[in-house]
């Protein structure tokens, strides 16, 4: 211990809480509550005075709980509005720093890792750091007429590092059915069995032999959720109690999540801990660590693996000096059964190794503590190593969907710190090419993973695939009531199997064969309807006219709406009898207002048709004239269909904006990208930036608007601007749009000009461009033929 530097980080102290509603002693505590009870016990394990600890400890470090770990969750019983110092003002401390992780069940010992090396480099002295959840009580409580309130307003400094979601959700795979945690890992546990080339029973069953020890474990352990010893055969069948939740995993072997627990660390450097008169026989030194972060799922090479859980493992053991075989102990995080496996496969350790691969019983039985899991991890780790000194113990600690992995090797034995090589890795690990992914899948394809989400009445059949044609890797899910694709996914091995996938508005929709889907979920004709509920159409002629018929709420759009014009205009575009397009809003108010925000909160599904907002912004091709009859707001979503077509007719009254910004979005249907190539950039910059409304005038002024009209005339105006492109050839017309759109992105003038059209070489053999010269000549008004 002499030779030790005097920053040498150390653990001193650990604690754990934890009850159960229906056990003895049942004090309802808060998130809050739990933490201080368990930060209480890690500076008594210190075996000095707990205040006088309490005074030196000047960083607190909270672990994210999953109240506030993902966009939209909920508090029913309220929380803290700083979590770190709610805690730290209960135990007495007053640290100059206080720190909120970002979420993952690698935050505790990622957390801990960070502040060992603060205190090894001088900036600190001690760090508390912390977690808990009270998901069980919550849930008990919420719905009950007297319940207990857990807000709490501190205020203070508070380091809040955010949710850290960026790599590990994905909007698009939650389109598809991957949102929730069991699903996704089933995807991956199902791309391993197909890998092993193991049936649905032998999988099933190693299953169960993996985790049948952890309940041996957390049937022994005080703080446990599910204190019960269960066999293997009982983890794995499926009863009614043991229901099926994601194929391959009944609940048994899913991690739990609804649990009262809370568990603390203390680290301190040498010299504080030689200082308060802490017995060496308490510290705990970090001999090796790292972490690593794995790409995002679609990207991935091999679905069934996490190369960098394996790799910030071994780089962990490497810095320690140690094999694996030399480890006494393992806590690997065990939220799913692949979770583990992986990471004993990685280190080339046996399934049924007798040093087990859990100290705390594992999430299924243990617990899920939400993000602190590895925090009780750590404490039982710590004590086994007090009580055999001189050994090794390993924590591994993962996040997301084994996205994110910690890793920390511990031991009595006395070592100075040691900075890791953690970016190194990453780089290495970053530095492997990428499986190619495309969002909007269409063609014969082959299943590369799957799962079967079961609800209580309802099963759901998700699959990520291989587009034959071009290897592409997509994400797609089954169609309600094809009990044929979902027969696929329960034959014995789904994986490598044909299907044929299509892409829509809702997402990807896949089936056993392209008959099948056609059968099941029949292509839309592209024709108008007689009558639409969200869009009023009116032929005149060669004109059509598109209202969206939604005054009581500004025309905003839901996405049924949106694919009612998505249909129009599909419509439109495909007949030859029409020629010009005009689309206004029902009532004086509001053009469009964009996205119904009531809708969406309502938790109904969100979605786009491909052909995006309106069914304009996305369309790779207008190959016709639209004009948009801007009345009153055109908001959001409704300033991006107007941007989106080739003319604009506002009345005096209409008021522009691209609101998103102020209501936490983005105008991400084409606001963000065609305003800066339609006017000014920084004045473009300003609205996008800014939310600023900008008038008709002011807007005819920069360019954006043809044609001003007086207030309510804007249809009127509109029609008259159509009729001016009435008079002229159809096709003249068509091709000019197309003339214009090939040529849009050549800088060069002269090579624009010089470059060879298709359209124009059809356009001079045309009908009509012979009866415009004709007709010219004759002196006589020509008849258009569209053709």
């Amino acid at each position: 211990m002499s030779t030790l530097p005097p920053d040498t980080p150390v653990l001193v102290g650990v604690g754990q809480a934890a009850e159960r509603i229906d056990a003895p002693g049942y004090e309802a505590l808060s998130g809050v509550g739990l933490a201080v009870k368990a930060a209480r016990a890690a500076l008594a394990d210190t075996g000095v005075d707990a205040s006088i600890v309490a005074d030196v400890i000047d960083t607190v470090g909270g672990i994210r709980q999953f109240e506030i770990s993902s966009p939209g969750a909920q508090a029913p019983l309220g929380r803290s509005d700083n979590y770190p110092r709610s805690v730290a003002g209960q135990i007495g401390a007053e640290p100059r720093r206080a720190i909120l992780e970002v979420a993952g069940g690698q935050g505790p010992q990622h957390l801990l890792t960070e502040l060992a090396g603060e205190i090894a480099a001088g900036r600190s002295e001690a760090a508390l750091l912390f977690g808990s959840e009270a998901i069980s009580t919550v849930r008990h409580h919420a719905r009950a007429e007297e319940k207990p309130d857990f807000t709490e307003a501190v205020g203070g400094q508070l380091e809040d590092r955010g949710l850290g979601l960026k790599g590990v959700s994905s909007r698009h795979r939650a389109q598809h059915g991957m949102v929730d945690a069991p699903s996704t890992y089933a995807v991956l546990e199902n791309a391993r069995r197909a890998r092993l080339g193991q049936s649905r029973s032998e999988y099933s069953a190693s299953m169960g032999r993996l985790f049948e020890p952890f309940t041996r474990v957390a049937a022994k352990n005080p703080y446990a959720a599910a204190p019960v010893e269960r066999s293997a055969e009982e983890l794995v069948t499926v009863t009614e109690r043991n229901r099926m939740i994601a194929d391959p995993y009944p609940r048994f072997v899913v991690s739990r999540d609804q649990v009262n627990q809370g568990a603390a660390a203390l680290v301190t450097s040498v010299a504080t801990a030689e200082r308060l008169g802490i017995p060496q026989e308490k510290w705990v030194f970090l001999h090796g660590h790292a972490d690593a972060f794995e790409r995002e799922i679609m990207e991935r090479p091999d679905l069934g693996v996490s190369p960098s859980a394996v790799r910030a493992a071994s780089a962990a053991l490497e810095m320690a000096g140690i094999y694996a075989e030399d480890v006494a102990c393992f806590d690997l995080y065990s939220c799913f059964p692949i979770a583990v496996s992986n990471v004993v496969e990685g280190l080339g350790l046996a399934h049924d190794d007798p040093r087990g691969f859990t100290v705390t019983g594992g999430l299924p039985f243990f617990g899920g503590a939400g993000n602190n899991y590895a925090m009780h991890a750590i404490a039982e780790t710590v004590q086994r190593l007090r009580d055999d000194a001189g050994t090794f113990g390993f924590v591994g600690a993962n996040g997301g969907s084994l996205s994110k992995y910690s890793v920390g090797v511990y031991s009595t034995t006395p070592v100075a710190w040691r900075s890791g090589r953690s970016a190194a890795l990453q780089r290495e690990l970053d530095a492997v090419p990428s499986v190619p992914v495309v969002e909007q899948a269409d063609g014969p394809a082959t299943i590369e993973s799957f799962t079967v989400r079961h609800g209580k009445d309802s099963r759901a059949g998700i699959v990520i695939g291989r587009l034959d044609a071009t290897g592409e890797r997509f994400v797609a899910m089954g169609v309600d009531g094809d009990h044929a694709f979902l027969d696929l996914l329960a034959t014995e091995q789904p994986v490598g199997q044909p299907v044929f996938v299509r892409s829509t508005g809702p997402g990807n929709r896949v089936s056993v064969s392209k008959e099948r889907l056609e059968e099941i979920l029949p292509i839309r004709p592209t024709a108008f309807r007689d009558d639409y509920e969200s869009v009023l159409v009116r032929r005149d002629g060669h004109l059509l006219e598109i209202t969206i018929n939604r005054p009581e709420k500004r025309n905003s759009l839901t996405p049924p709406a949106n694919d009612e014009l998505d249909e129009v205009f599909d419509a439109y575009f495909a007949d030859p009898d029409l020629w010009v397009a005009i689309i206004t809003g029902a009532g004086e108010r509001a053009f469009s207002t964009g996205n119904d925000l009531s809708y969406s909160a309502s938790g109904k599904p969100r979605y786009m048709p491909k052909n995006g907002f309106g069914g304009l912004t996305h369309r790779a091709d207008l190959p016709k004239p639209v004009i948009a009859a801007v009345n009153g707001f055109a908001m959001g979503g409704g300033f991006e269909i107007a941007l989106a077509c080739h003319l604009v007719v506002a009345d005096e009254a209409a008021q522009f904006a691209l609101t998103e910004v102020k209501v936490g979005l983005v105008a991400g249907a084409g606001g963000a990208v065609r305003l800066p190539r339609a006017i000014a950039p920084k004045l473009a910059n300003e609205l996008i930036l800014t939310g600023r409304r900008m008038g008709a005038d002011e807007a005819h002024r920069v360019g954006l608007v043809n044609r001003v009209a007086p207030a309510g005339g804007a249809l009127p105006a509109a029609r008259e601007l159509a009729a001016e492109i009435l008079e002229s050839s159809p096709t003249s017309v068509r091709t000019s749009i197309a003339l214009m759109a090939e040529t849009s992105g050549i800088s060069d003038v002269v090579d624009a000009v010089n470059r060879r059209s298709a359209a124009v070489d059809d356009l001079l053999m045309s009908e009509d461009s012979i009866e415009g010269i004709t007709a010219f000549a004759q002196k006589r008004a020509p008849q258009w033929k569209n053709r």
